[in-house]
């Protein structure tokens, strides 16, 4: 098991862009330095590079260090057989077969099995007063060493389906008598909550994104042409590549991307951007064939945006979805194909890799999410916080954060690629309207998106339960 460090961040920061709402977070601070006096709050995960989880937990968990609690994140080891098996389990929370592979008594040893040392390693460190998060189908199985140490367990998963169907049942049942005794149960969505999980023990808590990180600050235009001709993706100087780390020093981009595409973006090209791990179920495949068949405007590129695949060390599959997508664009007419850009961003920098998220989204003139399922989405909020109009499916989380025409474009069927080619036609064909829908977005993560409103009903919840 590797212990993260954790930054320290003070709420502060928010003073100015929350105005009298602030107050709100001031006194919730006070009353949590007495609550979680003496009290360390632990978060398990698997992998400290790459995905949602990730940035959500290196901001919250700055914020509450820096609120006065004493804020711990460590990451658990497994070989390359866990990780299969939590992957197809990730896969049927979503309600899709993944790998096709079986979850019974073999898989279950070899996920035990994995998860014995991690046991004994976190219950050398936790204490009986401290409060301990597992973070998704990976960590489950510690509900029951953690909670023989005393401390307070809390299961949070991030995944889940609107409508379960026999796949997803399939993983609650396999993961069901590791989590059925923890303190508590948190989803994204009253809808992800699992059929005969006890209701006073399930939280419903939106996930949310940081205003100040170096994936969400502004960015002045020169600094996003640099770091997009920094890393190859597009035409420019590269004198500043510059950005703000999270302890508000300086920071550059150094990094080149790894890039298939036939030249890099020309200076006033538009674009429409997906950004998200190689992955089925981001279904990059759909976005770049929804492009190439119905797309009508012969002037706008493509841009599928994602990690080095080698860095995320808990996604076996992203190397395969990879090399499907580079296929589906070689086989496209030159025409079409000069117009689409793959992009793996380097990760040796987790703040650096932010930055260049940051500048993509900023790039854009439209974003895509075209997930086929979706736990919430924070490439969504990401984007609407920059001011960009959306195009999304109605898959998850997604749909909490659009309103269907007014803060983005929902699409129904995530197999529907002529709606998406119209819905990316009517906001590449009408700026004002792309502007508006934009600006209401920008707006509506202001009030309902924003990592301060997750620490406030995280506080909630669990003063309530150690009470």
């Amino acid at each position: 098991m590797e212990q993260i460090f954790v930054s320290s961040l003070p709420p502060d920061r928010f003073r100015d862009l929350l105005g009298a709402r602030y107050r709100e977070i001031e006194e919730a601070i006070d009353r949590a330095q007495q609550v979680f006096a003496g009290r360390a709050v632990w978060h398990i995960n698997s992998t400290a590079r790459g995905g949602g989880v990730v940035e959500l937990l290196q901001s919250l968990l700055a914020y509450a260090r820096g609120a006065g609690v004493d804020t711990r994140w460590a990451v658990i080891q497994g070989n390359p057989e866990f990780f299969r098996i939590t992957k197809r389990i990730h896969n049927h929370l979503h309600g899709w077969p993944g790998d096709g592979g079986d979850l019974g008594p073999a898989e279950r040893r070899a996920y035990e099995s994995t998860l014995a040392e991690n046991a004994a390693e976190l219950a050398s460190i936790v204490r009986p007063r401290d409060v301990v998060f597992l973070h998704d189908p990976q960590t489950a199985g510690l509900v029951g060493p953690t909670n023989a140490t005393g401390a307070a367990v809390v299961w949070r998963c991030h995944v889940g389906l609107d409508l379960p169907n026999d796949l997803a049942r399939r993983a609650w049942d396999f993961l069901r008598p590791y989590v059925e005794d923890a303190d508590a149960y948190v989803f994204s969505r009253r809808e992800f909550v699992w059929e005969g999980l006890p209701t006073e023990r399930t939280w419903v808590v939106a996930p949310s994104i940081d205003a100040f990180s170096p994936k969400n600050q502004d960015l002045p235009r020169a600094a996003v042409d640099s770091i997009l001709a920094t890393v190859g993706l597009a035409e420019g100087d590269t004198h500043s590549p510059s950005f703000v780390r999270e302890d508000g020093t300086p920071g550059r981009v150094d990094h080149a991307a790894e890039l298939f595409q036939d030249r890099p973006l020309s200076l006033g090209t538009r674009v429409l951007t997906q950004v998200s791990r190689w992955d089925r179920l981001k279904d990059p495949v759909g976005v770049l064939r929804g492009f190439a068949e119905h797309v009508a405007d012969p002037d706008v590129h493509l841009v599928l945006a994602g990690p080095a695949v080698e860095a995320v060390s808990d996604d076996p599959e992203g190397a395969e979805v990879l090399v499907e997508v580079q296929r589906e664009r070689e086989a496209l007419s030159a025409r079409v194909r000069e117009r689409v850009h793959l992009a793996c961003l380097p990760m040796v920098d987790v703040e650096e890799n932010a930055a260049i998220v940051n500048a993509v989204q900023r790039r854009s003139h439209v974003v895509a999410q075209k997930s086929r399922a979706e736990g919430f989405g924070l490439t969504v909020a990401e984007a609407m916080w920059k001011a960009r109009p959306v195009i999304a499916t109605r898959r998850g989380g997604i749909q909490d954060q659009i309103v269907d025409g007014e803060s983005g474009i929902l699409i129904d069927d995530p197999d529907d690629l002529d709606a998406f080619g119209r819905a990316c036609d009517a906001l590449l064909g009408d700026p004002a309207r792309a502007e508006r829908i934009g600006g209401a977005a920008r707006e509506r993560v202001r009030e309902r998106f924003l990592g301060t409103r997750s620490l406030l009903d995280y506080f909630e919840r669990l003063r309530d339960m150690l009470a």
